[in-house]
């Protein structure tokens, strides 16, 4: 192919999905979508990356000279289809402006179904960092929960080396336990991969310029952080991360996936991360061999849809296969609830035109959850506006505990420097800030009620209702919070609330699933129950909510429920 091929290949299949005309799920469209943004942006100079084309085409083509060394195959070395060229074009073509010898892209995160041909792919790339990307001393580490594991990609590198007399002329040498790059002519390594086991505490003293952790939905962040942290001298470091789906949902594969579905629905910025996750849509039917090839990208090629068809005939048939089909087959993650909120929608009722300003003298709603001591706190502000509820929160959190948090959640400080978050003195919450701020804005606003979830909230509630300020205490349970919860959920979306674009709120809403009850109550909660990610703001904005509708029982909400008791 020549070299603009390739990009016009990604290209298209950026747009073929976008448009619908590929078939596939939400979140491989709003990658093609990003792909088509970053492209017109690219054209502004002043844009701190640019698309180079050659790029692009070389990393694909050196790929396609490889040869196959599993399965049957009609051409004896690889040929890329439209999914692999997206994925491949993007991670080698986005560039940046200012030094175009270093990728955009750092961390790759891909996830699709069993026997997408993932470890082929990487063991490429592996390869072409290796020989082509210009990294002084190259080191390729392959990781992954066991050893065996950790050695499914060296091992197709090494069957490559084997049957490329291409490859060994470029001085790659294929050892039991390590690939070098020994120039003809020389003794001297001046690159290697290896494989290693998951023992983090045994992998000190490594300078990797790219990490391969193979199935990172069952990686834990150990090896990780002992990977990652000794790739800091690195000027072009290379995280892959490829993956079907899984069950541990304190993964690194779940927690990049988190951001990542995060980035491409404009929750937060990383434009370090390229991702593609291919998956089912909520509601899509597994037993629907129609919506397969939305986590199997390659359907036909790998897997054959033959090898599907039994495989989902046998999950129908026998208990216990369903779970397994589902994970493997249709990358469904067990137990990872969707988002409650539609991050479409709630982007869609932001006004970064309002202000608290202009509510000045109206009546208002406040909420609050003040959460763990040394966490995020939260208030909340409802007013109504226009048949409209809007909505302000003001978050906190201690300034001690963000540099031990920046790892989890690295947008802390961006949102404090945007006024959206409050870092306070210390390492715990400050109670007395909060309650400052909530006199203040009883101050300015018609305050109709103050709210508050029980927990460490009695004696901030109790100073403001013993000064006759209309402050109670209610628990957070399936009872208090259906109703609002509900009429958040309805009015988001159907385009009746408002708010003014605040990052950390959204980042919340985007954190946030919900417990649905026999009873039809709902419980909005966290993604996982030790995940770091926080929905302290929606809480905090329910029981505000929650006040209003309490205060306007004679109005008919937006959304009935009789709550007994």
């Amino acid at each position: 192919m020549q070299p603009r091929a390739y990009a016009a290949l990604a290209l298209a299949y950026g747009e073929d999905v976008v448009a619908g005309r590929v078939l596939a799920c939400k979140w491989v469209q709003l990658a093609g979508a990003r792909h088509l943004r970053d492209l017109e942006a690219a054209k502004d100079p002043t844009s701190p990356y640019v698309w180079d084309p050659a790029q692009a085409a070389a990393a694909c083509a050196f790929i396609e000279h490889l040869p196959h060394v599993e399965g049957t195959w009609a051409t004896p070395t690889i040929q890329l289809e439209p999914a692999q060229i997206f994925l491949v074009a993007l991670l080698f073509g986005w560039r940046h402006r200012a030094d175009p010898s270093r990728r955009r892209f750092t961390t790759l995160y891909w996830e699709l179904g069993r026997k997408g041909a993932k470890s082929t792919l990487m063991a490429g790339i592996a390869l072409y960092h290796l020989l082509k990307e210009g990294e002084v001393g190259p080191s390729i580490i392959c990781g992954a929960t066991t050893g065996s594991q950790a050695r499914i990609v060296f091992g197709i590198a090494q069957q490559m080396i084997t049957r490329s007399s291409w490859l060994r002329r470029q001085g790659l040498r294929s050892f039991v336990n390590a690939i070098c790059v020994i120039p003809r002519g020389t003794e001297t390594t001046t690159g290697s991969m290896r494989p290693i086991n998951a023992k983090a505490s045994t992998q000190d003293g490594l300078n990797p310029s790219c990490i391969v952790l193979d199935e990172s939905h069952a990686q834990d962040f150990e090896l990780h952080d002992v990977l990652k942290s000794a790739q800091g001298a690195r000027r072009n470091p290379l995280l892959l991360c490829p993956t079907t789906a899984g069950y541990n949902q304190l993964s690194v594969g779940f927690a990049l996936r988190k951001t990542l579905t995060k980035v491409l629905e404009g929750v937060i910025d990383a434009d370090h991360l390229l991702g593609l996750i291919y998956t089912l849509d909520e509601g899509d039917d597994w037993r629907d061999e129609r919506v397969w090839v939305k986590a199997n990208p390659m359907l036909g090629v790998t897997p054959l849809l033959d090898n599907m068809r039994r495989y989902c005939l046998d999950a129908q048939q026998t208990p216990g296969l369903e779970g397994e089909f589902k994970v493997k087959c249709c990358s469904q993650w067990t137990n990872a609830g969707s988002s409650w909120l539609s991050m479409t929608a709630w982007h869609a009722c932001a006004d970064p035109t309002l202000t608290l300003e202009a509510f000045e003298g109206q009546p208002c709603w406040i909420g609050g959850d003040l959460a763990q001591l040394d966490d995020l706190a939260a208030a909340a502000l409802v007013f109504v506006r226009d048949e409209q509820l809007v909505g302000f929160v003001r978050c906190y959190l201690p300034a001690g505990v963000v540099l031990e948090r920046a790892r989890a959640v690295p947008q802390y400080r961006e949102w404090a420097s945007r006024g959206e978050l409050v870092l306070t003195e210390g390492t715990m919450i400050d109670y007395a800030r909060i309650e400052a701020d909530i006199r203040d804005w009883v101050t300015r606003f018609q305050v109709r009620d103050i709210c508050f979830d029980q927990y460490g909230s009695v004696q901030l509630v109790g100073a403001l209702y013993n000064d006759g300020l209309p402050a109670r205490v209610e628990p957070k349970n399936g009872k208090t919070f259906t109703l609002p919860a509900r009429e958040l959920e309805t009015r988001v979306k159907h385009g009746r609330f408002r708010h003014d674009g605040n990052m950390c709120l959204a980042w919340q809403a985007s954190n946030c699933v919900v417990t649905r009850r026999i009873d039809d109550s709902i419980l909005p909660k966290k993604d996982a129950p030790e995940s770091p990610n926080k929905i302290d703001a929606i809480d905090a904005l329910i029981m505000a909510i929650g006040g209003y509708l309490r205060a306007t029982a004679a109005v008919t909400p937006t959304y009935q429920m009789l709550v007994v008791g």
